[in-house]
């Protein structure tokens, strides 16, 4: 049987096509997320995204049949990379309610620190951004944690999930409208009261609500590591 070599150079050839595929790809993700931050979940076309890449109508079907197929893709992609790097953190900690606190700050964080990706996110909602996505199913992870350990008090987990993520939506959109980093403590005043209300005292309400986060860094994947930084704007 006769085989095929491969060649160095052959196998050069094949790494190259992947590599300028992973960065057409990105660049169309990377495009994208300003085209939906700035028309919203419905109203874009694929016109629009090509325009935005710089790419041929043909490069674009390479990649995506449809506008929807585009959205999906920069919401599952960009938060499976965020979450990724949020839940071994918030994982070390044993208190639900720390839990559900740190992870909601970092990602509140993450879209104040990348204007444009807190921009996509309250344009396109949570319908979009997080129902049945991994921030959605973690939240829930921890708010079930915690009423079924007593240490949170509720009718539901679903009914604090809902009261977080209508917050933090809102709230993005609030603190990136103030544009001069005054409104950081915004998520954690908004945590406080929602500790409180499902049962524990003011005083440690706050306390877990404004507790040292750690420092991730930067996200270092090909679409987050060419957004800008508030500090860029």
């Amino acid at each position: 049987m006769n085989e095929i070599a491969v060649t160095p150079e052959k196998t050069h050839q094949k790494r190259v096509g992947i590599e300028r595929r992973e960065r057409t790809r990105a660049l169309l993700i990377r495009s994208a997320i300003e085209v939906f931050a700035r028309l919203g979940p419905d109203a874009p076309v694929v016109d629009d995204f090509i325009a935005a890449a710089g790419v041929a109508r043909g490069t674009f079907y390479n990649y995506f049949k449809t506008a929807h197929e585009l959205l999906a893709a920069v919401t599952e992609e960009l938060n499976e990379e965020v979450l990724g790097m949020i839940d071994p953190q918030v994982l070390r900690y044993d208190d639900p309610a720390a839990r559900f606190c740190v992870g909601t700050r970092l990602y509140v964080h993450f879209a104040l620190r990348y204007p444009v990706w807190g921009a996509f996110l309250t344009r396109i909602g949570p319908a979009h951004a997080v129902r049945g996505r991994r921030m959605d199913r973690y939240l829930l992870r921890d708010l079930e944690l915690g009423l079924e350990s007593g240490r949170l008090r509720a009718g539901s987990a679903a009914v604090v999930r809902d009261m977080i993520l209508g917050s933090v939506f809102y709230g993005i959109e609030t603190m990136l409208a103030q544009g001069d980093g005054g409104g950081l403590h915004h998520v954690e005043a908004m945590l406080a009261v929602i500790l409180h209300g499902v049962g524990l005292p003011d005083h440690e309400a706050r306390a877990i609500a404004t507790m040292p986060l750690p420092d991730l860094g930067p996200v270092s994947s090909p679409v987050f590591a060419t957004l800008k930084t508030a500090q860029d704007n």
